[in-house]
């Protein structure tokens, strides 16, 4: 009997460790994502407006991105975005492992188009 509840704690260790691992990078993906289609729509935007509607999203999503860690450049009709930040953890009760990721982005930026107005075309 003993023998099993050590197995059972033990599986319920490692499925909460799992959990916590992947709602972390799944957050990261999600956070990237929305950085990437952000880059696609900055042909309008200066570098410093990108930079900051990025650390909006960080903030949206619960990610301690430091203001520093994000480099914008635009060049011709591309958006590089270079980003990196350390996420802590809590794989097991009492260990507080900080995770690092990281993405560099390159991104065709594209002019958003307006519809026409059907009632008045031009």
């Amino acid at each position: 009997m003993l023998r099993f509840v050590l197995k059972l704690a033990i599986a319920a260790l490692i499925a909460n460790a799992a959990w916590r691992a992947g709602s972390t990078y799944l957050t990261f993906y999600r956070f990237k994502d929305a950085v990437t289609e952000a880059a696609q729509y900055s042909k309008v935007k200066s570098p410093d407006e990108l930079r900051r509607r990025i650390l909006v999203l960080a903030s949206d999503y619960g990610v301690p991105l430091p203001e520093g860690a994000v480099t914008v450049r635009l060049q011709d009709n591309h958006t590089l975005i270079d980003a990196s930040y350390t996420q802590p953890v809590d794989l097991f009760p009492g260990f507080r492992y900080q995770w690092p990721f990281s993405f560099n982005i390159d991104s065709l930026a594209i002019i958003p188009i307006k519809p026409r107005d059907s009632t008045n075309p031009q």
